[in-house]
């Protein structure tokens, strides 16, 4: 089924809350009718026995991790099951990861744009009494000057910053594909071939490309200090020869049968 991975995240209190299985059966439940009605595939489950008022739940981090990497979405059945933590909700948001809750299918991305769409009319607005203004001044016969406006370039400061926070996000980015990075590696995978196989996984660059280079791996490597692997055109095959897609075995902890 083609269409936006989905990854379904469920969350109980308590261990007894747990045990007797009736908050987490309602949640999946809820969640799997969601995903029947979408075009997309549950392609990961993960589930937490915490408050929902902590930030530190593992699950719920395992989750935002294969949601940024493989692109997909995260589905929870009611938006306090994901957090009850007002910040965390909205730095959530912020993150670009992609989320629904499913008893509040609006309170989403997109309920985030209509705000940011009134926000930028709003300003729009602003701009508009702003040259009503203007107009009305120099109806007047008051000069109003501009030729600072046009002669404006931006300081070597502000030059400084904006280079130092697209550094600090491609290096967040490429901590969070260390860990595959560094399995494929560990199989033997060169640069190259990691490339392929980021590339056949169907999983976007940095900057959001659909194809890896051996150099863009190389980059991510060094950004995270890590030992980059060596180059040259290693290839996951199976017995037969045929370029086979290293994603489930990799990540259930099995290559056998795979080799460059």
């Amino acid at each position: 089924m083609n269409g936006q991975p989905l990854v379904g995240y469920y969350r109980v209190s308590t261990a007894q809350q747990e045990k007797s299985g009736l908050g987490l059966e309602g949640q999946r439940l809820a969640v799997r009718r969601y995903v029947e009605t979408c075009p997309g595939e549950l392609t990961g489950e993960f589930t937490d026995v915490m408050s929902g008022r902590r930030d530190d739940r593992p699950q719920f981090q395992q989750a935002l991790w294969h949601c940024r990497v493989y692109g997909a979405k995260l589905v929870v059945a009611h938006l306090d099951r994901m957090s009850r933590s007002l910040s965390l909700i909205v730095g959530l948001m912020e993150s670009g990861v992609d989320f629904v809750a499913v008893n509040m299918p609006y309170a989403n991305r997109f309920t985030i744009h209509i705000f940011a769409a009134v926000a930028e009319y709003e300003v729009s607005l602003m701009s508009e009494r702003h040259k009503a203004a203007a107009a009305a001044a120099k109806a007047r016969g008051r000069k109003i000057e501009t030729s600072h406006l046009r002669n404006f370039r931006p300081s070597m400061q502000a030059i400084r910053a904006v280079c130092r926070q697209n550094r600090e996000r491609a290096t967040a980015r490429a901590r969070e594909f260390a860990p595959l990075l560094c399995a494929l590696r560990d199989q033997g995978a060169t640069l190259e071939g990691i490339a392929e196989q980021l590339t056949l996984m169907g999983i976007a660059t940095p900057r959001h490309a659909q194809t890896w280079s051996g150099d863009t791996v190389r980059r991510m490597f060094e950004r995270v200090g890590e030992r980059k692997p060596n180059s040259g055109q290693g290839r996951w095959r199976d017995g037969t020869g045929r370029l086979v897609n290293p994603h489930v075995a990799l990540f259930l902890g099995s290559m056998d049968g795979l080799h460059l």
